[in-house]
């Protein structure tokens, strides 16, 4: 078998257990968040619940449009945002993800190839920024940030409890300017990232999970087509003995992946939106042509999405917009042969990921064991086809939920880097860098050292990883970080230099060493750092100098000649050596020596000895990032000014939510009660005619300003007028239920007072050291409620039913819980112990006299039989007659 050049992800399974309930308030949450769609899972143990399940969204759907809107001054997201698509394009901005620190003209470009009608603006990185409807400018990640703000409320939903930790997923192209930009996204949201990993490892984890590699070892391709781009993930599973922790554990190897960034769903749909625009345009004529129409391509997008759906399942599918332009319907049908015939080069692009990957680890398509598909654009007939010829396979793999095998996979590692939650089987997985870093030194008089190894970061290097570099220099220098250049930049990076950074301080620190006469060379120490989201960074810098002197060290001299002569050759050999570790023993030696008991009458002299010593000088160095362009992330002011737009736009939506429940209550209220006037009959006895119809109007009059100057009304309109409305219908329904509840709270209590009346007899019969007085109480209370009831009664028929009723079933269950916490505290009461009569001094006296004689005489009669049984025993053993053995039981009855 072909030994595969690199490794990417490691999954240790130290333990086979299930997971560990921590707290409650424990939760952690994974965002699968791709072009169009985001997943959300929440890892929440609590009892009666599913450690792990995908959250759903207001609409009950499992996945959700990656959308965020602004319109008319408010923020939308999901599937609100999707709901004005059509009507308000240009307000509604979708892919948002894969804007992410470019560079303008390509967000640019993006836009139009894909009708994206957005008001885009340079900002002042060079990257592009949105403007929206109220002409306030938001940067892509300020937009990225409401989506994910967004799908923190899903996550939050479902667990009860605010949920910040959580596991984004980003696709392996990723490079390092979107990696970190997506990073400050997800703070904007308050989110706090455990980690990004690519979304390949969210797949393989989520299949090798419940797998057991250790009989034999599999190599798993995961091809997954998105809506944005495909890749194809070649994965090792084996197991071999490592040590952890001092156990021998099974190990589960994961590694390489290839992609094609732009070949996904949306590029075939593109091909269909094309072919019908054109039908469309012939259909108008006059040289009309729809594309420059936003609101025509939305609902043509709209409707071509659906289209494609059912050319996966159907050999055609009709295709039908109403009023696309100009009030003119568009219908039309077309075959899945003509699809594929659209699309036929695409067919040939999207098995080049395979290929590569293969090639690149030397492996033949016989080495494969499955090719698990996953990703929507996965599910079209034509892509399986070629699949399979290509790969000669009858049947593809699909063990695994295309939609959700990545967002439950992310889950398990969230799981297990969170802080809150213990899982009981340990999921130790790496990822790998799917780049190479290389390191380019620059500045005054540098001469490159070639031995100096120049990349950084080998590509599919395990993550995390720290690692520091060391040169010979006397003065600062710049330090920058390039993708290597024998692979491909991640899309729409313009330059292979994705960070600058300068280092100072070293000049310095040279000019004060030099002062001091020291000829020691001078370096500098560059520590780095690969974190587990795949981000290279600078973290600091040292100027570093090592000096070996001879200097004096005091020693004290005994008169003792083996003494004397031991430290004397003992102090030579160090000074010969000059070694740090023959410093380490001298010093060990000088310890040992005076940790002995020394006479001071034997010490003669002390004397001084050259030892060779070794010191080490460190200097930190200032070190300033100083990358530029559209790749860099927001300055610490342009990212205060975006929370507090985003803190504001919260606040924002709080108001919303707020107004648009006030207003459904009151909705909900007028057209409940107008379904009781007009339907329910208890109504007509528990009100009169003209209440009713003053009450009807009432609602009238507030429905039809709900529906005409009430659509623009702030909250506390709502509410005043709801409280208006409750103001007169309440009392009518307080009487409405008192009309059933009141007569069925007066039996119970009659009830409740003649089983009162069985309770204080057991009392008397079976408890009789129950305080009379308490009983008495009980008995005179229940009177007097009885006689409350009785009167209360007599009154309410008196009482017209539309009047305010001369009692209520609250007032009459009160009472009878008094008096049931009466009597459960008697019941409470204890049957008191026996008491015990103590016998006077005198009285004790003699007994105890009998007691002691009678004791006496019984441990003497003891001491006899015991002697006599002793000799008949040993008589017995001498002449075994029958005499003998029938006097044993009587010995032993008499003991």
């Amino acid at each position: 078998m072909a030994q595969l050049r690199t490794w990417g992800i490691l999954l240790a399974v130290l333990v086979a257990a299930a997971v560990a309930v921590p707290p409650a308030t424990a939760a952690v949450a994974s965002i699968d968040l791709g072009s169009e769609w985001l997943k959300v899972a929440a890892v929440h143990l609590a009892p009666g619940r599913v450690p792990i399940a995908v959250a759903i969204n207001e609409m009950s759907k499992r996945k959700s449009p990656a959308l965020a809107a602004l319109a008319d001054g408010n923020r939308l997201a999901g599937e609100e945002a999707a709901g004005i698509t059509a009507r308000h394009p240009s307000k509604v901005f979708a892919r948002a993800r894969d804007l992410l620190a470019k560079p303008f003209s390509y967000v640019q470009s993006f836009a139009e190839s894909h009708f994206l009608p957005y008001d885009l603006v340079p900002d002042a990185r060079g990257a592009a920024a949105v403007r929206g409807d109220d002409g306030q400018v938001y940067s892509v990640e300020e937009i990225v940030a409401m989506v994910l703000h967004y799908a923190a409320g899903l996550a939050d939903a479902h667990v009860g409890a605010p949920v910040r930790d959580a596991v984004v997923t980003v696709p392996p192209y990723f490079g390092q300017a979107e990696r970190r930009a997506l990073t400050q996204a997800a703070q904007l949201a308050g989110i706090n990232v455990l980690a990004l990993i690519n979304e390949h490892a969210g797949a393989a984890l989520q299949y090798g999970i419940d797998k057991d590699f250790s009989n034999a070892s599999r190599h798993v391709i995961f091809y997954d087509m998105g809506a944005g781009s495909t890749y194809a993930a070649l994965v090792y599973y084996s197991s071999y003995n490592a040590k952890e922790y001092g156990k021998t554990v099974s190990v589960n190897q994961f590694q390489d992946v290839r992609w094609n960034s732009k070949l996904g769903g949306v590029e075939m749909e593109m091909r269909l939106v094309n072919y019908f625009a054109d039908q469309f345009n012939k259909q108008l004529g006059n040289g009309v042509d729809i594309r420059q129409s936003p609101k025509a391509m939305a609902k043509l997008k709209k409707q071509v999405k659906r289209t494609k759906e059912i050319l996966s399942a159907n050999t055609a599918a009709p295709i039908s917009v109403e009023s696309l332009y100009n009030d003119v319907d568009f219908r039309s049908t077309i075959t899945r042969e003509k699809f594929e015939e659209l699309c036929e080069d695409l067919w040939e692009q999207a098995l080049t990921p395979v290929k590569e990957v293969l090639a690149h680890s030397d492996m033949k398509i016989d080495d494969i064991y499955a090719v698990e598909l996953i990703g929507g654009a996965t599910r079209v007939p034509k892509l399986q086809a070629k699949l399979q010829e290509f790969l000669g396979r009858r049947e593809l793999d699909k063990h695994l939920d295309a939609d959700e095998a990545i967002v439950l996979g992310a889950s398990l590692h969230a799981a297990n880097l969170s802080d809150g939650i213990k899982l009981n089987r340990k999921l130790g997985m790496i990822d790998g860098s799917t780049y190479a870093f290389m390191l380019e030194i620059d500045g005054p008089d540098y001469v490159r050292d070639e031995s100096i190894d120049q990349i950084l970061v080998p590509r599919m290097k395990k993550m995390p990883i720290k690692m520091f570099r060391s040169i010979r220099h006397t003065k600062d220098f710049d330090v920058s970080l390039n993708y290597n250049k024998a692979y491909e930049l991640p899309p729409g990076i313009p330059s292979h230099k994705f960070a600058e950074y300068s280092i100072s301080g070293l000049t310095d620190a040279t000019e004060k060493y030099l002062s001091r006469n020291l000829s020691a060379p001078i370096k500098a120490n560059i520590h780095f750092s690969l974190s587990r989201s795949g981000i290279v960074s600078l973290d600091r810098a040292e100027a570093v100098t090592e000096i070996t002197e001879w200097v004096d060290v005091p020693k004290k001299i005994l008169t003792l000649e083996s003494n004397n002569t031991n430290q004397n050759s003992s102090s030579e050999a160090g000074a010969a050596n000059g070694t740090p570790d023959s410093k380490d023993n001298l010093n060990s030696d000088s310890d040992a020596n005076s940790s002995a008991p020394i006479d001071e009458s034997n010490a003669q002299e002390t004397i001084t000895e050259k030892v060779l010593k070794k010191r080490t000088f460190r200097v930190p160095l200032k070190v300033v990032e100083k990358t530029t362009g559209a790749g860099t992330i927001l300055s610490k002011e342009l990212y205060s000014e975006a929370k507090n737009r985003l803190e504001a736009l919260d606040k924002k939506d709080a108001e919303r939510r707020k107004t648009a429940e006030l207003k459904n209550n009151l909705e909900s209220y007028i057209y409940s009660m107008k379904e009781k006037l007009e339907e329910s009959t208890d109504i007509l006895t528990v009100s009169t005619k003209q209440e009713r119809q003053s009450f009807a109007e009432k609602l009238n009059e507030v429905q039809d300003w709900l529906y005409m100057d009430g659509e623009d009304a702030q909250a506390n309109e709502f509410k005043e007028r709801l409280d208006q409305l409750k103001a007169i219908g309440d009392p009518i329904l307080f009487r409405l239920s008192e009309l059933k509840a009141r007569p069925a709270a007066c039996e119970n209590a009659r009830l409740y007072l003649s089983e009162l009346q069985k309770i204080v007899k057991n009392w008397e019969t079976n408890k009789p050291w129950l305080p009379k007085k308490r009983v008495d109480e009980v008995v005179s209370e229940a009177e007097k409620v009885k006689g409350w009831l009785e009167e209360k009664e007599a009154l309410q028929k008196s009482t017209p039913a539309h009047s305010q009723p001369a009692f209520t079933s609250e007032e009459v269950v009160d009472k009878i819980l008094d008096l049931q916490d009466k009597v459960a505290s008697i019941n409470r009461i204890p049957k008191p112990k026996p008491k015990i009569e103590k016998k006077s001094a005198k009285e004790e006296e003699p007994a105890n006299k009998e007691k002691t004689a009678s004791s006496e005489s019984a441990s003497s009669e003891t001491e006899s039989t015991g002697t006599s049984q002793e000799s008949k025993a040993t008589e017995g053993d001498q002449s075994a007659s029958p005499e003998n053995s029938d006097s044993e039981p009587q010995s032993h009855d008499e003991l």
